[in-house]
């Protein structure tokens, strides 16, 4: 069965911790944060991680969809990350920011956009505790899930299965119960919901749905 992370991206902001708990138990919180640069959006930041750890048991699970983010992963991980994913693109010191990461005690993953190819992250991955497949481009949510994804997915569960690797793979955008199988059995662990979950009347059940669809 699959994990499921909402992305409180998707969430009311003025009514954070009343949406969170409405989604019932889950693995993660997915909390994105942008600057505006690396993605054309600004999302949340060290103080909401900070604020939420104090708030819920939940694990948190910090996308750093910023410039240069290895002069935040201490911030982050000293604000109550779980989980540090750091794009590929975003930094040409991706293997020092893995590095960092995994320093402070903090999962560290590595995160990769849609049009960037597997073969970028072939020294990382026996480094790293998870991978994050974008299926969409990243910075709004509500976008539509990008099916030519999955056949990354399946390359990369291939790769950890030929090399005998442990990481998680994550996925992150546009899932909804009309993909989530797919994703599954492509070879997700992990997968991201936002508005298919914050935006229903009953987030909980929805939420349990995407779950029974991988039992």
């Amino acid at each position: 069965m699959i994990k499921i992370a909402p992305s409180i991206l998707s969430a009311n902001a003025a009514n954070l911790m009343e949406d969170i708990n409405k989604v019932g138990p889950v693995d993660f919180l997915h909390i994105d944060v942008m600057d505006g640069q690396f993605v054309p959006n600004i999302g949340y930041g060290i103080n909401t991680v900070k604020d939420l750890a104090k708030s819920t048991d939940i694990k948190l699970d910090c996308h750093l969809m910023i410039d240069q983010p290895e002069h935040y992963v201490d911030q982050f991980a000293d604000a109550g990350a779980d989980v540090i994913g750091v794009h590929l693109e975003s930094t040409p010191h991706i293997a020092r920011a893995i590095q960092m990461i995994k320093a402070k005690g903090v999962k560290a993953e590595v995160v990769i956009n849609p049009a960037t190819p597997l073969s970028m992250l072939e020294e990382l991955l026996p480094e790293v505790d998870q991978v994050l497949v974008m299926s969409v481009n990243p910075g709004f949510g509500g976008q539509k899930f990008l099916t030519s994804t999955l056949d990354k997915i399946r390359g990369l569960s291939a790769i950890r299965s030929e090399y005998g690797l442990e990481f998680d793979i994550e996925v992150d955008g546009g899932i909804s119960d009309q993909n989530i199988k797919a994703v599954y059995d492509a070879g997700v662990d992990i997968a991201v919901a936002g508005s298919y979950v914050f935006d229903a009347d009953n987030p909980e059940h929805q939420v349990e749905l995407l779950k029974d669809l991988t039992k």
